[in-house]
Protein backbone atom coordinates (compact mmCIF):
# COMPACT_ATOMS: atom_id res chain seq x y z
CA UNK A 1 0.00 0.00 0.00
CA UNK A 2 1.20 3.36 -0.54
CA UNK A 3 1.90 5.48 2.33
CA UNK A 4 -0.19 9.02 2.34
CA UNK A 5 -3.71 9.66 0.50
CA UNK A 6 -4.19 8.08 -3.06
CA UNK A 7 -6.72 9.82 -5.31
CA UNK A 8 -8.60 6.61 -5.88
CA UNK A 9 -9.20 3.56 -4.41
CA UNK A 10 -11.28 0.95 -6.38
CA UNK A 11 -13.05 -1.80 -4.71
CA UNK A 12 -12.86 -4.99 -6.97
CA UNK A 13 -10.51 -5.99 -9.53
CA UNK A 14 -12.78 -7.17 -12.28
CA UNK A 15 -13.90 -5.41 -15.76
CA UNK A 16 -15.33 -2.43 -14.02
CA UNK A 17 -12.77 -2.10 -11.52
CA UNK A 18 -9.96 -2.27 -13.79
CA UNK A 19 -11.20 -0.18 -16.81
CA UNK A 20 -12.24 2.62 -14.30
CA UNK A 21 -8.42 2.47 -12.76
CA UNK A 22 -7.27 2.67 -16.41
CA UNK A 23 -8.76 5.88 -17.11
CA UNK A 24 -7.74 7.07 -13.73
CA UNK A 25 -4.15 6.14 -14.09
CA UNK A 26 -3.61 7.42 -17.52
CA UNK A 27 -5.20 10.91 -16.02
CA UNK A 28 -2.09 10.46 -13.60
CA UNK A 29 -4.37 10.00 -10.81
CA UNK A 30 -2.91 7.90 -7.66
CA UNK A 31 -5.01 4.62 -8.07
CA UNK A 32 -4.93 1.68 -6.09
CA UNK A 33 -7.49 -1.11 -7.33
CA UNK A 34 -8.05 -4.04 -4.16
CA UNK A 35 -8.92 -7.26 -5.93
CA UNK A 36 -10.09 -10.41 -3.63
CA UNK A 37 -9.16 -12.64 -6.92
CA UNK A 38 -12.67 -14.40 -7.07
CA UNK A 39 -14.27 -13.18 -10.27
CA UNK A 40 -17.59 -14.25 -10.57
CA UNK A 41 -16.74 -16.01 -14.26
CA UNK A 42 -13.77 -17.66 -12.82
CA UNK A 43 -15.48 -21.26 -13.54
CA UNK A 44 -16.17 -20.65 -16.94
CA UNK A 45 -13.42 -21.36 -19.61
CA UNK A 46 -14.03 -18.51 -21.71
CA UNK A 47 -15.77 -15.00 -22.30
CA UNK A 48 -17.85 -14.72 -25.25
CA UNK A 49 -19.88 -11.49 -26.42
CA UNK A 50 -17.16 -8.48 -26.35
CA UNK A 51 -15.47 -7.77 -29.19
CA UNK A 52 -11.78 -8.57 -29.91
CA UNK A 53 -12.02 -10.54 -26.50
CA UNK A 54 -14.23 -12.91 -27.44
CA UNK A 55 -13.13 -16.60 -26.42
CA UNK A 56 -10.49 -15.06 -24.01
CA UNK A 57 -10.43 -16.79 -20.84
CA UNK A 58 -11.05 -14.89 -18.09
CA UNK A 59 -8.72 -15.31 -15.89
CA UNK A 60 -6.19 -13.94 -19.11
CA UNK A 61 -8.45 -11.02 -19.24
CA UNK A 62 -7.89 -9.73 -15.78
CA UNK A 63 -4.00 -10.75 -15.85
CA UNK A 64 -3.09 -8.58 -19.15
CA UNK A 65 -5.82 -5.55 -17.23
CA UNK A 66 -3.53 -5.40 -13.78
CA UNK A 67 -0.65 -4.94 -16.17
CA UNK A 68 -1.99 -2.52 -18.08
CA UNK A 69 -3.50 -0.69 -14.91
CA UNK A 70 0.32 -0.80 -13.76
CA UNK A 71 1.78 0.06 -16.57
CA UNK A 72 0.23 3.54 -15.74
CA UNK A 73 1.28 3.55 -12.29
CA UNK A 74 -1.85 2.42 -10.68
CA UNK A 75 -1.18 -0.70 -8.15
CA UNK A 76 -3.37 -3.68 -7.65
CA UNK A 77 -3.30 -5.67 -4.66
CA UNK A 78 -4.67 -8.58 -3.37
CA UNK A 79 -6.68 -8.58 -0.51
CA UNK A 80 -10.08 -8.39 1.14
CA UNK A 81 -11.58 -5.21 2.08
CA UNK A 82 -13.03 -5.54 6.01
CA UNK A 83 -14.10 -1.65 6.49
CA UNK A 84 -14.82 1.20 4.21
CA UNK A 85 -15.95 4.33 5.78
CA UNK A 86 -15.75 8.36 5.90
CA UNK A 87 -12.66 9.82 7.48
CA UNK A 88 -11.73 13.36 8.75
CA UNK A 89 -11.80 15.52 5.57
CA UNK A 90 -8.66 17.52 4.48
CA UNK A 91 -7.78 20.87 6.04
CA UNK A 92 -9.48 22.07 2.77
CA UNK A 93 -12.42 20.69 3.19
CA UNK A 94 -11.51 17.98 0.64
CA UNK A 95 -13.43 14.19 1.16
CA UNK A 96 -11.53 11.38 2.56
CA UNK A 97 -12.51 7.83 2.89
CA UNK A 98 -10.33 5.03 5.09
CA UNK A 99 -10.16 1.30 3.90
CA UNK A 100 -8.75 -1.57 5.98
CA UNK A 101 -7.92 -4.83 4.49
CA UNK A 102 -7.94 -8.24 6.12
CA UNK A 103 -4.56 -8.54 6.76
CA UNK A 104 -4.26 -4.90 8.58
CA UNK A 105 -2.67 -3.03 5.87
CA UNK A 106 -4.94 0.69 5.55
CA UNK A 107 -5.15 2.96 2.63
CA UNK A 108 -6.83 6.85 2.90
CA UNK A 109 -8.53 7.65 -0.15
CA UNK A 110 -10.17 10.89 -1.37
CA UNK A 111 -12.20 9.40 -3.68
CA UNK A 112 -14.06 5.88 -3.68
CA UNK A 113 -14.96 3.45 -6.88
CA UNK A 114 -17.31 0.54 -5.27
CA UNK A 115 -16.53 -2.23 -8.22
CA UNK A 116 -17.44 -5.57 -6.04
CA UNK A 117 -19.34 -7.30 -8.90
CA UNK A 118 -22.47 -9.83 -7.61
CA UNK A 119 -22.38 -13.40 -6.22
CA UNK A 120 -25.04 -15.71 -8.03
CA UNK A 121 -27.47 -17.57 -5.38
CA UNK A 122 -28.25 -20.83 -6.88
CA UNK A 123 -31.24 -23.08 -6.39
CA UNK A 124 -30.32 -25.61 -3.63
CA UNK A 125 -30.72 -28.65 -5.86
CA UNK A 126 -28.42 -31.81 -5.25
CA UNK A 127 -25.36 -31.87 -7.47
CA UNK A 128 -26.77 -28.45 -9.00
CA UNK A 129 -23.67 -26.36 -8.15
CA UNK A 130 -21.08 -29.12 -9.33
CA UNK A 131 -21.48 -28.31 -12.69
CA UNK A 132 -22.35 -24.47 -12.49
CA UNK A 133 -20.18 -22.65 -15.33
CA UNK A 134 -20.00 -25.66 -17.49
CA UNK A 135 -23.22 -28.01 -18.11
CA UNK A 136 -25.37 -25.30 -15.66
CA UNK A 137 -25.29 -21.90 -17.27
CA UNK A 138 -27.72 -18.85 -17.28
CA UNK A 139 -26.70 -16.45 -19.98
CA UNK A 140 -27.62 -17.18 -23.69
CA UNK A 141 -25.23 -14.37 -25.07
CA UNK A 142 -22.52 -15.61 -22.39
CA UNK A 143 -22.81 -19.61 -23.34
CA UNK A 144 -25.64 -19.63 -25.85
CA UNK A 145 -23.04 -20.51 -28.95
CA UNK A 146 -21.13 -22.91 -27.21
CA UNK A 147 -24.43 -25.14 -26.15
CA UNK A 148 -26.17 -24.56 -29.74
CA UNK A 149 -28.32 -27.77 -30.47
CA UNK A 150 -27.78 -29.59 -27.25
CA UNK A 151 -30.66 -31.21 -25.20
CA UNK A 152 -31.00 -28.19 -23.31
CA UNK A 153 -33.00 -27.64 -19.74
CA UNK A 154 -34.59 -25.04 -18.34
CA UNK A 155 -34.62 -24.92 -14.22
CA UNK A 156 -37.34 -22.30 -13.29
CA UNK A 157 -36.58 -20.30 -10.07
CA UNK A 158 -39.03 -17.60 -11.06
CA UNK A 159 -40.78 -15.21 -14.08
CA UNK A 160 -37.12 -14.98 -15.23
CA UNK A 161 -37.28 -18.13 -16.27
CA UNK A 162 -39.72 -17.97 -18.88
CA UNK A 163 -37.76 -15.22 -20.52
CA UNK A 164 -34.83 -17.24 -20.27
CA UNK A 165 -36.42 -20.17 -21.67
CA UNK A 166 -37.63 -18.17 -24.54
CA UNK A 167 -33.97 -17.20 -25.39
CA UNK A 168 -32.19 -20.58 -25.14
CA UNK A 169 -35.24 -22.21 -27.69
CA UNK A 170 -33.33 -19.75 -30.32
CA UNK A 171 -30.18 -21.93 -29.65
CA UNK A 172 -31.55 -25.45 -29.85
CA UNK A 173 -34.86 -27.39 -30.90
CA UNK A 174 -34.77 -30.19 -28.04
CA UNK A 175 -35.78 -27.39 -24.67
CA UNK A 176 -37.54 -28.62 -21.91
CA UNK A 177 -38.74 -26.28 -19.05
CA UNK A 178 -39.10 -27.84 -15.78
CA UNK A 179 -41.49 -25.47 -13.34
CA UNK A 180 -40.05 -26.91 -10.32
CA UNK A 181 -42.78 -25.39 -8.02
CA UNK A 182 -43.07 -22.61 -10.12
CA UNK A 183 -45.82 -20.87 -11.94
CA UNK A 184 -46.48 -20.58 -15.76
CA UNK A 185 -49.45 -18.44 -17.17
CA UNK A 186 -51.58 -20.13 -19.78
CA UNK A 187 -50.21 -17.81 -22.18
CA UNK A 188 -46.60 -18.69 -21.84
CA UNK A 189 -47.73 -22.45 -22.18
CA UNK A 190 -49.34 -21.56 -25.35
CA UNK A 191 -46.24 -19.62 -26.37
CA UNK A 192 -43.87 -22.87 -25.54
CA UNK A 193 -46.09 -25.28 -26.73
CA UNK A 194 -46.12 -23.34 -30.17
CA UNK A 195 -42.39 -23.08 -30.09
CA UNK A 196 -42.20 -26.79 -29.12
CA UNK A 197 -40.84 -26.34 -25.59
CA UNK A 198 -41.37 -29.12 -23.33
CA UNK A 199 -42.73 -28.82 -19.72
CA UNK A 200 -42.23 -30.79 -17.02
CA UNK A 201 -44.29 -30.38 -13.77
CA UNK A 202 -42.37 -32.68 -11.78
CA UNK A 203 -40.41 -30.97 -9.16
CA UNK A 204 -36.72 -31.78 -9.93
CA UNK A 205 -34.51 -34.11 -7.11
CA UNK A 206 -31.49 -33.84 -8.28
CA UNK A 207 -28.95 -33.01 -11.37
CA UNK A 208 -27.11 -36.16 -12.49
CA UNK A 209 -23.77 -36.52 -13.76
CA UNK A 210 -21.72 -38.76 -16.27
CA UNK A 211 -18.48 -40.59 -15.69
CA UNK A 212 -16.81 -37.99 -17.28
CA UNK A 213 -17.65 -35.25 -15.23
CA UNK A 214 -20.59 -33.67 -17.60
CA UNK A 215 -24.13 -33.57 -17.12
CA UNK A 216 -26.53 -36.06 -18.17
CA UNK A 217 -30.01 -35.09 -16.82
CA UNK A 218 -32.23 -34.36 -14.07
CA UNK A 219 -33.74 -36.88 -11.59
CA UNK A 220 -37.45 -35.79 -11.15
CA UNK A 221 -39.11 -36.71 -7.54
CA UNK A 222 -41.20 -39.29 -8.95
CA UNK A 223 -37.60 -41.29 -9.96
CA UNK A 224 -37.52 -40.40 -13.51
CA UNK A 225 -34.28 -39.21 -15.38
CA UNK A 226 -35.00 -36.55 -18.18
CA UNK A 227 -31.63 -37.06 -20.31
CA UNK A 228 -30.17 -33.27 -20.68
CA UNK A 229 -26.78 -32.26 -21.65
CA UNK A 230 -27.19 -28.67 -20.07
CA UNK A 231 -29.22 -26.78 -17.48
CA UNK A 232 -30.14 -23.34 -17.87
CA UNK A 233 -30.72 -21.13 -14.59
CA UNK A 234 -31.75 -17.98 -13.75
CA UNK A 235 -30.08 -17.45 -10.63
CA UNK A 236 -30.48 -14.99 -7.92
CA UNK A 237 -27.90 -12.49 -8.22
CA UNK A 238 -26.99 -10.49 -5.06
CA UNK A 239 -24.42 -7.03 -5.50
CA UNK A 240 -21.28 -8.23 -3.34
CA UNK A 241 -21.43 -6.13 -0.06
CA UNK A 242 -18.59 -7.62 2.45
CA UNK A 243 -17.37 -4.37 4.19
CA UNK A 244 -18.62 -1.84 2.47
CA UNK A 245 -21.29 -1.15 5.63
CA UNK A 246 -19.23 1.56 6.49
CA UNK A 247 -20.39 3.64 3.70
CA UNK A 248 -23.65 3.32 4.02
CA UNK A 249 -25.02 3.17 0.13
CA UNK A 250 -27.97 2.54 -0.74
CA UNK A 251 -29.58 -0.41 -2.23
CA UNK A 252 -32.11 -1.95 -4.64
CA UNK A 253 -34.49 -4.80 -4.64
CA UNK A 254 -34.98 -5.55 -8.18
CA UNK A 255 -38.53 -7.09 -9.13
CA UNK A 256 -39.59 -10.79 -9.16
CA UNK A 257 -36.94 -11.53 -6.29
CA UNK A 258 -33.68 -11.62 -9.61
CA UNK A 259 -31.64 -9.80 -7.39
CA UNK A 260 -30.35 -6.83 -4.89
CA UNK A 261 -27.96 -4.16 -6.18
CA UNK A 262 -26.24 -0.78 -5.09
CA UNK A 263 -28.41 2.12 -6.01
CA UNK A 264 -26.45 4.39 -8.41
CA UNK A 265 -27.27 7.66 -10.91
CA UNK A 266 -25.62 8.78 -14.40
CA UNK A 267 -21.68 7.79 -14.28
CA UNK A 268 -22.25 5.61 -11.34
CA UNK A 269 -22.74 7.90 -8.80
CA UNK A 270 -23.80 7.04 -5.67
CA UNK A 271 -26.12 9.38 -3.04
CA UNK A 272 -22.96 9.20 -0.93
CA UNK A 273 -20.69 11.73 -1.77
CA UNK A 274 -17.42 10.90 -3.13
CA UNK A 275 -18.56 7.11 -4.01
CA UNK A 276 -19.52 5.37 -7.14
CA UNK A 277 -20.19 2.51 -7.87
CA UNK A 278 -19.84 0.47 -11.65
CA UNK A 279 -20.50 -2.70 -13.19
CA UNK A 280 -22.31 -5.98 -11.69
CA UNK A 281 -22.95 -4.91 -8.45
CA UNK A 282 -25.36 -1.76 -9.67
CA UNK A 283 -26.09 -3.27 -13.10
CA UNK A 284 -26.55 -7.18 -12.56
CA UNK A 285 -27.52 -8.09 -16.31
CA UNK A 286 -24.31 -6.30 -17.27
CA UNK A 287 -21.86 -8.42 -19.32
CA UNK A 288 -18.26 -8.03 -19.29
CA UNK A 289 -18.03 -5.39 -22.32
CA UNK A 290 -20.50 -3.31 -20.45
CA UNK A 291 -19.10 -3.69 -17.23
CA UNK A 292 -15.78 -1.99 -18.32
CA UNK A 293 -17.32 0.65 -20.12
CA UNK A 294 -19.22 1.42 -17.27
CA UNK A 295 -15.80 1.39 -15.01
CA UNK A 296 -14.36 3.83 -18.04
CA UNK A 297 -17.44 6.06 -17.59
CA UNK A 298 -17.25 5.83 -13.75
CA UNK A 299 -13.51 6.56 -13.74
CA UNK A 300 -14.11 10.03 -16.24
CA UNK A 301 -16.42 11.08 -14.43
CA UNK A 302 -14.22 10.86 -10.85
CA UNK A 303 -11.43 12.44 -12.53
CA UNK A 304 -13.17 15.52 -13.77
CA UNK A 305 -14.81 16.42 -10.39
CA UNK A 306 -11.22 15.48 -8.73
CA UNK A 307 -9.94 18.12 -11.36
CA UNK A 308 -12.28 21.08 -10.43
CA UNK A 309 -11.45 19.74 -6.47
CA UNK A 310 -8.73 20.97 -7.32
CA UNK A 311 -8.68 23.91 -9.33
CA UNK A 312 -11.19 25.30 -6.08
CA UNK A 313 -8.12 24.46 -3.96
CA UNK A 314 -5.86 26.23 -6.07
CA UNK A 315 -7.60 29.01 -6.55
CA UNK A 316 -7.99 29.46 -2.43
CA UNK A 317 -4.43 29.25 -2.07
CA UNK A 318 -3.90 31.69 -4.30
CA UNK A 319 -6.27 34.29 -2.64
CA UNK A 320 -4.32 33.17 0.51
CA UNK A 321 -0.94 34.12 -1.04
CA UNK A 322 0.07 30.69 -1.07
CA UNK A 323 2.36 28.68 -3.88
CA UNK A 324 0.52 26.59 -5.81
CA UNK A 325 0.73 23.39 -5.35
CA UNK A 326 2.58 20.89 -7.77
Amino acid sequence: MPDGTVDVVVIGGGAAGLNGALMLARSRRAVVVIDSGTPRNAPAGAMHGFIVLDGAPPLEILRRGREQVRRYGGRVVLGEVTSAEPAAPSADGDLRFGIALADGRQVTARRVLVATGLRDVLPEVPGLARHWGHGVVHCPYCHGWEVRDAAIGVLATGPASVHQARLFRQLTDDLVYFTHGTALDEDSRARFAARGVRTVETPVREVVGDEGGGLSGVRLADGRVVARRVLAVATRMQARTEGLAGLKLPMEELPDGMGRRFASGPAGATEVPGVWVAGNATELTAQVGAAAAAGALAGAHINALLVAADTDAALAAATRGEAPAS
